[in-house]
């Protein structure tokens, strides 16, 4: 593990804001593909160091009769011919994007994609877009997007400003620490200590609600939080298991996670709030993917590489139309 020390000073301008980001993912880049590095040479059982199984992934038959006339967003996909969907970049095994190819994989693009399939248009047209955490109501509200799908907690709060579908997984907030790290084993043990988490997730707010002797530190993507894991800057980082337990399947060597979940974070798809058919029609599609095989396949080609094997989907919330 390197620790990072204070450079001398040299009587130079300090580093801009665009050139300490680059610095610090160069700094992860370099970490990550050490310890990947690690893992393939590693015991027999490693998590592999390679993103999804695409081999294994399910094939979404497209319904080409299916029509939701009643959902503008629905009718403006099907005029476009494809959905426009706003996803995560950086977490492994649920939306990550290869930078060489722009390609995104992950748990959450399989249920983006099988969705679109079953309302009638070809997933293999989605554009995906990344959007941040803190800016994605805001891409519903706008028209960025067609529908969320990217770890995206439901919460009543945020059902006064979008729709959701779902929930389709159900994760819990933990915690991921270095290796080495002895002294944080729950949210009990953050007291002083520095804890970094995503602007505007609900992570977030619960630290700065139920545990405020940690000092917060917050960015907008999960990933620098990891990098300033790594470079010793924070003590640890806090978001949904899910998200966690990728980062350390990726990096085994110099992170775990600690402790059990200590909230319940049901993921759903946002929509725009008001398009109550295009929410109901993505709670059927789920449904349906779930009976008929295809969730468990995708989770197991690519969230279940982590180790943990699929869980039971949690139920749909047909909650009523606003």
């Amino acid at each position: 593990m390197f620790r990072t020390r204070r450079a001398p000073h040299t009587g130079r301008a300090p580093r801009a804001p665009h050139t300490r980001r680059a610095f610090r993912a160069l700094v992860t880049a370099v970490l990550i593909l050490t310890a990947l590095a690690a893992v393939a040479c590693g015991k027999e059982g490693s998590p592999p160091v390679k993103g999804p199984q695409t081999d294994k992934l399910p094939q979404y038959q497209v319904d080409t009769s299916f029509r939701l006339d009643d959902s503008p967003t629905w009718r403006a996909a099907k005029k476009r011919g494809y959905f426009v969907v706003g996803v995560k970049e950086d977490q492994p095994y649920l939306g990550e994007k290869d930078p060489a190819t722009g390609r995104y994989s992950g748990f959450d693009i399989e249920i983006a994609r099988m969705v679109s399939a079953s309302l009638g248009l070809d997933p293999a047209r989605i554009r995906f877009r990344t959007i941040a955490s803190a800016n994605r109501e805001t891409a519903l509200q706008n028209g960025q997007i067609d529908y969320y799908v990217g770890t995206y907690t439901i919460n009543d709060n945020r059902k006064k400003l979008v729709g959701f579908a779902g929930p389709y997984y159900m994760a819990g907030q933990s915690l991921l620490v270095r290796a080495d790290e002895n002294d944080i084993n729950g949210p009990q043990d953050l007291a002083g200590k520095r804890v970094c988490s995503a602007s505007g997730s609900t992570p977030y707010q619960r630290i700065q609600q139920d545990y405020p002797q940690a000092e917060l530190v917050s960015y907008d993507t999960y990933s620098i939080c990891v990098d300033n894991l790594l470079t010793y800057q924070v003590d640890a980082v806090t978001t949904d298991d899910a998200i966690l337990i990728g980062y350390a399947a990726k990096a085994p060597k110099e992170l775990k996670v600690v402790g059990k979940p200590f909230s319940e974070e049901p993921y759903g798809i946002g929509v725009p709030r008001g398009d109550n058919a295009l929410r109901f029609a993505i709670d059927d599609a789920l449904e349906a993917n779930e009976k008929n095989g295809n969730w468990k396949k995708a989770y197991e080609a690519t969230l279940g590489l982590s180790g943990v094997p699929a869980p039971q989907p949690p139920p749909i919330d047909r909650y009523p139309a606003s």
